[in-house]
């Protein structure tokens, strides 16, 4: 599949992710959940940032980035899990790396190890 593609599915699914948030958190005042998108160095992230009554709140939601081509889930706060929704989308499975898991654990995942981009860079 083509990295423009990848990077479309992975806008959409972070919008619509943020759409979804916002209308439930429409009441609280400055608070919001924002994507941010930087398609020069295929770095993607879901975040959120504000205030809930006098509670300071903000973190990273999703952090997805493009690197050798694959699609690397760098973290995943969800619980129906982006992988997930990227395979539903038709993303190869290879094509993933659940990046949150240590190397050595990868190969146990039905999923990318990353490991084809380790060797280019060594």
């Amino acid at each position: 599949m083509a990295i423009e593609q990848y990077r479309e599915y992975i806008r959409h699914l972070l919008s619509e992710r943020r759409e979804r948030a916002s209308r439930q958190q429409r009441n609280a005042q400055e608070y919001e959940v924002q994507t941010l998108f930087d398609t020069e160095q295929d770095h993607y992230q879901l975040l959120y940032v504000g205030w809930r009554g006098n509670k300071r709140s903000f973190g990273c939601i999703l952090h997805l980035d493009i690197k050798g081509g694959k699609i690397w889930i760098q973290h995943d706060g969800t619980e129906v899990g982006i992988a997930n929704q990227l395979v539903e989308l038709g993303v190869p499975k290879q094509d993933i790396v659940l990046a949150f898991h240590e190397p050595e654990i990868r190969q146990f995942t039905d999923f990318g190890t990353g490991e084809d981009l380790a060797l280019s860079l060594g």
